[in-house]
């Protein structure tokens, strides 16, 4: 069992601390973009077939579906911004491998190591979560989330501009160098954190994750070729399902698994994870169709015959309008919660995916398609980290988000390998060259819209969560204000630290430990001996407190679940005294 330790007090964020660990999602965007506006052009460029030219794509998406869990894990364990640093620099060394090679393999290698980048995304919600006060943790959990859709829209068209008036590899340059000033930014404006767990890595789950995944995808890739009912085929699908098996059943009997399979067999944590993946699948179906059909020549009969960057254009508006969503997102979520934000945005997704489908014959409509798109996967994307959150505690937060990133990733990973698939057995050849066709591009769409029923189908069994209902009253000073906030605390403890003599308590630490030894969270008393701490579930939990000068005090409790916060008040004696039970 872990036993997560704060010793250390909780560092002051800076204002700077969002948008930096914002531009590192951005930065993870670009990298995981960079390479759709020349997409069709990757088999000459890189002397290959279509279907292994997917590989420079999937290898990347791969990648980073299993560098999520494994870094939000080694970041419980060692500090969040340590392993954030890494992954950013792994990622630059990545891009310089691509940068200097026009071959298959090396480039494959390159953009694998770029895919470590991806546990950006969870370590920057977790350092989030560990570090800003409770009324902007929900905007900036959403608009990290989003910026993986932000730096995809930005990235479209500067890439096209790169790619179409210079050397192609110059992309991976110009990745290199965003990485680098991220890390530059994050050195600067973002402390570690305190929060740790203590245990080992998990590194056979570890192992055995990378290679379920990889005997997943390989055969979704590579079985158009090989011939779906071939024993290369089948036998790869048999190896993935039954490595994942073995890997499910280690992860439940070690004590420091890379997964905790128990807390995502949560309903409200497994049903998000399961729409993340739908989620996942229908945001890189615009990505890999739109660019491609602008692209193509009007001789074709329904090529749209624009340059590179103006098809970048064109698709911009996707990230753009999921950057715009975030605080639309932090209002609705406020009001109606998560799950109703989340099925909000999965019925826009749908919109967009089912008119897109009439909505391919001129450019302008294209970019219509683009935006209804990027305002239903800003709404989905912003709550799903909102929901993960919600639903465990605190020490868990860089593994569940790790988890959840991965279930995303996993989404794109088969979204790219499918409709890669789609495209390359739908094309037509022409002087040996593979045109996807527009039959190819609507069997695509038909497939996201499937994905997206599919996933508003789970988010409708998420279980829902209450506003809450006290009236809202004019604050008419700041004490009324303060109380007004306290108030809204759903699902938790509050109260006053105080010492022997009664009187309140400053900057004692208050931490919350679950039935299982974990914790669940922690915090600091304000000036007046405040506290408040949420709870993730209901059941039995002990608060702990101690402040220099005191001696530690731990009382146990029991949440029924319920929207409104118990009242525990906790004093510290003069000397150690035993555990009290409340």
């Amino acid at each position: 069992m872990t036993h997560p330790t704060t010793d250390q007090p909780a560092p002051r964020p800076s204002g700077a601390i969002v948008p930096v660990l914002a531009f590192a999602g951005i930065v993870v965007a670009v990298m995981q973009t960079l390479l759709v506006p020349v997409i069709k052009d990757l088999p000459q460029l890189l002397h290959t077939t279509p279907s292994n030219a997917t590989w420079v794509l999937t290898s990347t998406l791969l990648s980073g579906a299993v560098a999520t869990p494994i870094m939000g894990r080694l970041g419980d364990l060692y500090g969040k911004r340590r392993m954030l640093l890494t992954s950013l620099a792994v990622m630059v060394v990545g891009a310089l491998v691509s940068a200097v090679t026009s071959t298959l393999m090396p480039m494959i290698v390159g953009r694998t190591l770029q895919g470590f980048a991806m546990g950006a995304i969870p370590l920057g919600i977790g350092l989030m979560r560990d570090m800003l006060p409770r009324e902007r943790l929900g905007s900036a959990m959403a608009l990290m989330s989003s910026s993986i859709g932000v730096g995809g829209g930005l990235a479209l068209p500067a890439a096209a501009l790169v790619a179409q008036h210079t050397n192609w590899h110059a992309l991976f340059y110009g990745s290199a160098g965003l990485g680098a000033l991220s890390i530059a930014l994050t050195l600067l404006a973002v402390p570690e954190s305190p929060m740790r767990a203590k245990g080992s890595f998990d590194l056979l789950g570890a192992l055995g994750l990378s290679a379920g995944l990889v005997l997943l995808l390989l055969p979704i890739t590579k079985g158009s070729d090989w011939g779906w009912s071939s024993g290369t085929t089948l036998g790869l699908f048999g190896a993935s399902v039954a490595i994942l098996l073995l890997w499910g059943v280690l992860e439940l009997r070690i004590s420091a698994p890379l997964v905790d399979l128990r807390t995502t067999a949560r309903r409200e944590v497994l049903l998000t994870n399961l729409a993340s993946i739908m989620v996942g699948v229908s945001f890189y179906v615009v990505s890999l169709v739109l660019p491609q059909l602008l692209q193509l020549p009007t001789a074709t009969g329904y090529g749209l015959g624009q340059s590179m960057v103006v098809a970048g254009l064109c698709v911009a508006p996707l990230g753009l309008t999921m950057m715009f969503t975030a605080p639309v997102y932090a209002r609705l979520s406020a009001r109606y919660g998560p799950k109703v934000t989340l099925i909000i945005g999965l019925l826009v997704i749908a919109l967009g995916y089912g008119g897109g489908l009439g909505l391919m014959d001129a450019a302008w409509q294209t970019v219509i398609t683009s935006v209804v798109l990027g305002a239903g996967i800003g709404l989905a994307y912003s709550s799903l980290p909102a929901l993960i959150v919600g639903a465990v505690p605190a020490s868990e937060t860089g593994a569940a988000n790790g988890l959840n990133t991965l279930m995303r990733s996993i989404g794109t990973s088969v979204s790219s390998a499918v409709i890669g698939m789609v495209l390359a057995n739908t094309a037509n050849h022409v002087n040996s060259l593979a045109v996807p066709t527009m039959h190819g591009f609507r069997v695509s769409f038909l497939i996201a819209t499937a994905a997206v029923a599919l996933g508003l189908l789970l988010a409708l069994f998420l279980p829902g969560r209450r506003p809450a209902v006290r009236p809202q009253l004019r604050a008419s000073s700041e004490e009324d204000a303060n109380l007004e906030r306290a108030e809204k605390v759903l699902r938790g403890f509050r109260g006053r630290v105080l010492d022997a003599e009664g009187a309140p308590v400053a900057r004692a630490k208050v931490t919350l430990i679950d039935r299982r030894g974990r914790q669940a969270g922690a915090t600091l008393s304000a000036e007046d001996g405040s506290y408040t701490l949420t709870v993730p579930s209901e059941g039995p939990y002990v608060l702990a407190a101690r402040a220099s000068g005191h001696a530690p005090v731990a009382s146990s409790a029991t949440h029924s679940g319920d929207d409104r916060p118990v009242e525990l008040d906790l004093s510290l004696p003069g000397e150690p005294v035993p555990v009290a039970e409340v």
